[in-house]
C-alpha cells in the first residue's frame, strides 16, 4: 500500500460492535444486556472524536471494548489498516493504544510509588535495556505532565485529585502510543482544575500526534477539544458530525434537547434560548424499545419508529444521523 493511500485512512475504525453481557434471571436463565448494540464509526489519525450521552448510553463500553478490556460479542475493530483479533495483533494494538480512565482514585495502586506507577507499562512489555533509561523515560513522562522529578518517590495518596490524574496520563503515554481512550478524564476533578487538565491533553495532542476518543458528559468540555462529535442513546449512537456543526444545527431530536440543556454564559441569550426537556426516563437496556430507542422520549415519534431502528446515514457533508424523521424531511 502506497503511503498516500496509507494517510487517507482512518487510523481507528469500528465496525458494527456489539458488546452483550447475559444477565442471569435465576434457575439457569439469563437474558442479554445490550449495552453497545452495532455502533460503527471511524477516527482519523490526529483528530479528537468525542462520544457523549447520558450516563447508562453505552459510552465507556464503547472506549473499553475497542481496547479489548472486554471481548466484544460481534463486530471488528481496525487500527492503522491492521484487523484486531488474534493474540498477535492484540498484543501489537495494546503497545499502540491505552486508556485514562474516570477515577484518579482507584485507577492508582496505592502501594507503588509514582515512578512504578508510570513505569508499569514499561515493565510488563520490557521497553527499557537498563535502569537508567528506565529512570530518564520515568522523568521525561513527569515532565510532560507537569509534575516535579522528587515527585518519582512519592505515593499517589499524597496527591491532589487533579496530579493524580496527571500521574494516570503519564502513565498512559509510557509506550509511546498512538491512539489514547479517555474516559471521563476530568469528571471527577473541580472546575477549576478541568480546564488545566484539557489543555494539557491538547498540548499532548500536538507534541506527540496523539489520537483521543474522548469521552465526556459534560457537552462544554466535548466541545473544547473535539473535532466531532458522536451522540450515543441506549447503546446506539444516534448522531454524528464536526463538533461546531453539531451544535449549530443539531438534526436529531435527542441531540437537540442535550444542547438546549448547555449553560450559556450570557443572560440575555440564555433566557431566548427554550429548554427541551425529555419526558419520561431513559428505558433499561434489558427491555430497549421495539425499533428506535428513543421513540418512547421523543415528542416526534411515529408508528415508523416503532417498527424499525433507523440507520445511521450521511445527511451530507459528514453530518450522519439515525432518524426516520429527519430523513424523510419531517424534522431538521
Amino acid at each position: 500500500m502506497s503511503e498516500e493511500k496509507k494517510q487517507d485512512m482512518p487510523l481507528v475504525e469500528v465496525k458494527h460492535l456489539k458488546q452483550y453481557f447475559d444477565i442471569s434471571e435465576g434457575f439457569f436463565k439469563s437474558r442479554p444486556l445490550k449495552a453497545v448494540d452495532d455502533v460503527s464509526f471511524t477516527i482519523r489519525k490526529g483528530e479528537t472524536l468525542g462520544l457523549v450521552g447520558e450516563s447508562g448510553c453505552g459510552k465507556t463500553t464503547v472506549g473499553r471494548t475497542i481496547l479489548h478490556l472486554y471481548k466484544p460479542t460481534d463486530g471488528e475493530i481496525w487500527y492503522d489498516g491492521i484487523k484486531i483479533g488474534d493474540k498477535k495483533s492484540l498484543e501489537d494494538f495494546r503497545k499502540k493504544a491505552t486508556m485514562v480512565f474516570q477515577d484518579p482514585y482507584s485507577s492508582l495502586n496505592p502501594r507503588m510509588t509514582v515512578a512504578d506507577i508510570i513505569a508499569e507499562p514499561l515493565d510488563i512489555h520490557k521497553m527499557y535495556s537498563s535502569s537508567k533509561e528506565r529512570r530518564d523515560r520515568i522523568l521525561e513522562l513527569m515532565e510532560y505532565v507537569g509534575l516535579n522529578s522528587e515527585h518519582a518517590s512519592r505515593y499517589a495518596h499524597e496527591f491532589s485529585g487533579g496530579q493524580r490524574q496527571r500521574i494516570g496520563i503519564a502513565r498512559s503515554l509510557a509506550l509511546k502510543p498512538g491512539f489514547i481512550v479517555c474516559d471521563e478524564p476530568v469528571s471527577a476533578l473541580d472546575v477549576s482544575i478541568q480546564a488545566q487538565v484539557i489543555n494539557m491533553f491538547d498540548e499532548l495532542q500536538e507534541k506527540l500526534g496523539l489520537t483521543y476518543l474522548f469521552i465526556a458528559h459534560d457537552l462544554l468540555v466535548v466541545r473544547h477539544i473535539s473535532d466531532r462529535i458522536a451522540v450515543m442513546y441506549l447503546g446506539r449512537m444516534v448522531e454524528l458530525a464536526d463538533a461546531e456543526e453539531i451544535y449549530d444545527h443539531p438534526l436529531h431530536p435527542y441531540s437537540k434537547s442535550l444542547i438546549s440543556a448547555v449553560p450559556v454564559p450570557d443572560p440575555k441569550t440564555a433566557r431566548e434560548n427554550k429548554r427541551i426537556v425529555l419526558s419520561g426516563d431513559i428505558p433499561s437496556p434489558l427491555n430497549a424499545p421495539s425499533g428506535c430507542p428513543f421513540r418512547t422520549r421523543c415528542p416526534h415519534a411515529c408508528d415508523k419508529c416503532a417498527e424499525s431502528m433507523p440507520e445511521l446515514k450521511d445527511m451530507g457533508g459528514g453530518h450522519f444521523v439515525a432518524c426516520h424523521l429527519v430523513k424523510e424531511g419531517k424534522l431538521g
